[in-house]
């Protein structure tokens, strides 16, 4: 069901045995650019067009209805509310501690500089709708974008078939929880593209948003890579993945259920046992055998974890087992280890880490508090998960009088005119030389 590598004994790059789901995004930007530009050119026509084309259903307006949402909230199952109103609080405990202030830097007498942290002015919030219903995704967007004081942003999700052309209920519940008003049907590349231009001015018409964050397919992830510059994102999210270090203090059975959690979302989600054990590695695959059949999506995780993307790896140590989860850079990283805090502390790349056998996957996806859009793909080595600092821009003011910058002027200047910008030099020397009283 899945397969091993055995880099016991070898000091090779990990980078080179590992496995990583093959995603191309080249391989569709040319798909994507006709319907960008058509978003671009036509605007809510060509969004509604589009949602028929590739999601079956023609929306009855792009924007969703004040009364859509009420409803949506209303018929809410009493269950799948509480545990939003917690997943919500949780979230808002840990994003709120993300808060930065404005800081001062007395430099010398008379020269000061002041970061600033100003929220982008307005976002476009994506939130998937494919095989599954993610109401999580609409908290991870919007609760840190909202502790930013983001002014303006708005929800875009796919129009369901089922559902009259809408997104799916749970998520238009889960936006009326967080007091979100602005929500449209809209999914793939024609919502990131009509969050980069807008689509009119009309009350059904979205105005154009300056940031796009959130998960998305490939195709979602290839518009937002073409329309980078135009727009901010958060990153080019691909296939999620999990990678689990374990020794031999494992639970097979948790570390099987917690490979087969993230096979769940996709046949090219991937999920990596790193480990030290033979004897964990044989138990495991014996409960994946176990437990595979007795799931709902039983052939989607059964070709997720036979799949090029995942596998077991064994090592010779927790040593050799930290080298390569750090090569790996994993999405989620689990610890199933002795001392499993020690290990975790160890850890330089990853998404989210989770401590010990309580810790799995799952309680990050939804009640830890933590955020779950995350870097994929090998990203976590160089980028962080969606946070309150995505939303927010670190302005530098520089206030120097007069004597400050006399002071420092001959070394601007000689800075200058080692780097042969003499005009730079002269924006100094005219005031250093200018006669008193002009």
């Amino acid at each position: 069901m899945i397969r091993r590598i055995d880099l016991r004994g070898s000091l090779a790059d990990p980078r080179e045995f590992l496995p990583r789901a093959a995603v191309d995004v080249e391989s569709v930007l040319e798909t994507v650019r006709p319907i960008v530009e058509d978003v671009r050119a036509r605007g809510t026509e060509a969004v509604l067009h589009w949602g028929e084309q590739l999601d079956g259903v023609r929306p009855p307006s792009l924007r969703v209805s004040q009364q859509a949402l009420d409803d949506a909230l209303a018929a809410l199952d009493p269950v799948v509310r509480e545990a939003l109103d917690e997943s919500i609080r949780r979230a808002r405990l840990v994003h709120e501690d993300q808060r930065r202030v404005d800081v001062t830097t007395v430099v010398v007498e008379g020269g000061t500089v002041t970061e600033r942290w100003l929220p982008v002015d307005r976002v476009g919030l994506y939130v998937p709708g494919g095989r599954a219903v993610y109401p999580s995704s609409v908290i991870m967007n919007v609760v840190p974008a909202q502790v930013a004081g983001v002014p303006s942003f708005a929800v875009a999700s796919p129009p369901q078939r089922e559902h009259g052309g809408l997104p799916h209920p749970t998520i238009l519940a889960a936006c009326a929880l967080l007091g979100v008003r602005e929500v449209y049907a809209a999914g793939g590349a024609q919502a990131v593209a009509m969050f980069a231009f807008g689509t009119g001015t009309s009350p059904d018409d979205c105005p154009s948003t300056v940031m796009v964050t959130g998960p998305g397919n490939i195709y979602v992830t290839a518009a937002k890579r073409m329309l980078k510059g135009r727009i901010g994102i958060d990153s080019e999210a691909g296939p999620t993945e999990i990678a689990i270090l374990a020794d031999d203090t494992a639970d097979p059975v948790f570390v099987a259920a917690d490979l087969i959690s993230q096979a769940e979302h996709d046949v090219i989600a991937a999920s990596v046992l790193v480990t030290t054990s033979a004897a964990l590695a044989d138990a495991v695959e014996v409960e994946l055998a176990l437990q595979v059949p007795a799931t709902k999506h039983s052939e989607r995780i059964a070709e997720a974890l036979a799949g090029q993307q995942s596998g077991i790896v064994l090592v010779d140590d927790i040593t050799a087992g930290l080298r390569v989860v750090d090569a790996y850079a994993a999405e989620h990283l689990e610890i199933h280890t002795r001392d499993a805090r020690s290990v975790a502390m160890r850890v330089r790349n990853a998404g989210a880490i989770f401590v010990g056998s309580y810790a799995p996957v799952s309680l990050g996806d939804y009640a830890a508090g933590s955020n779950h859009v995350l870097p994929t793909g090998g990203c976590a080595c160089h980028s962080s998960g969606l946070s309150v600092q995505t939303f927010l821009r670190g302005i530098h003011i520089i206030d120097y009088d007069e004597p400050a910058l006399l002071d420092v002027a001959r070394h601007v200047i000689a800075l200058a005119n080692a780097e042969d910008l003499p005009g730079h030099a002269a924006a100094v020397e005219v005031r250093v030389d200018r006669p008193q009283g002009r």
